[in-house]
């Protein structure tokens, strides 16, 4: 219909062929806490920043799922070095599980060769989440996060349809452009009536290593100014550091320890 908001729950409109239907928890699964973590192009750093969350919030004694949402572009078993492929009883799902006890599914689980593209369009992307949530044995989780695919298109809807999403976390990076795109998911969290936990600033800027002096790369950030304009929080702003690229690299995601990623978590946490 030519006046859908695609908020299926607020509509009354009998028969509508665009309408999802929530997805359910299987007897397996307890979830606490969804969290989806978006960002309104690509390139800033969402994986990066969803597994560094996630690693966080396991060392403080979280349980914690990724749900690699990216179909087509799955970057989250490089970070923690996961591979092969994962069991199913026909039924259900397990997931492969970190080093420290992060649960994580994604679609490069479910191919012979993890280099495989995976070309499909919008309704099979969403109906592999859907499983993704339907049939993963998640067990009990303090936090599912979801790792969204970047803009603001087919895929980001359905899951926001079809996912009870509790929170959104958005991630930017300084460039001006940047401030439009995320006043386009911040728009589309509103629509879709999704509240918003607020904004990580990723690559904000590069610590010197001798005078330690920061040096904004992409130019000066203006996202205290952006962020009382269009009423968000601000969950704190992170550095390039080149080791951490290294590891993650290396599938040793959890091996990063970053001071201003506990005050993003900190601030995270705060209700």
């Amino acid at each position: 219909m030519s006046d859908c908001d695609h908020n299926c729950e607020s509509c009354g409109v009998e028969g509508c062929s665009s309408r999802i239907e929530k997805a359910k928890q299987n007897e397996r699964t307890k979830i606490k806490k969804i969290v989806g973590i978006l960002s309104g192009k690509g390139g800033v750093g969402k994986s990066y920043v969803t597994s560094l969350l996630a690693v966080s919030l396991a060392k403080r004694g979280y349980k914690v799922g990724i749900m690699d949402a990216d179909i087509t572009g799955p970057s989250i078993p490089k970070a923690f070095g996961l591979k092969g492929n994962v069991y199913s009883d026909g039924k259900f799902i397990d997931p492969k599980e970190s080093k420290i006890g992060i649960k994580v599914i994604s679609a490069n689980f479910l191919l012979d060769n993890e280099s495989d593209p995976i070309v499909w369009r919008g309704p099979l992307l969403g109906g592999l989440v859907k499983q993704f949530y339907e049939e993963v044995s998640w067990g009990e989780l303090d936090y599912l996060l979801i790792d969204m695919p970047p803009g603001t298109g087919d895929v980001a809807l359905t899951i926001f349809q079809m996912l009870p999403v509790d929170d959104l976390v958005i991630i930017t990076s300084p460039q001006d452009l940047v401030s439009l795109i995320v006043t386009k998911a911040l728009k589309m969290a509103e629509m879709m009536n999704i509240h918003v936990k607020g904004v990580i600033e990723n690559m904000a800027y590069i610590e010197c290593p001798d005078c330690k002096k920061h040096i904004n790369v992409f130019g000066e950030s203006h996202l205290e100014q952006f962020a009382s304009e269009m009423d968000f929080n601000i969950l704190g702003r992170l550095p390039i550091v080149p080791n951490n690229a290294s590891l993650v690299d290396q599938g040793k995601v959890e091996l990063i320890e970053m001071e201003e990623m506990e005050k993003v978590v900190d601030s995270f946490l705060e209700e």
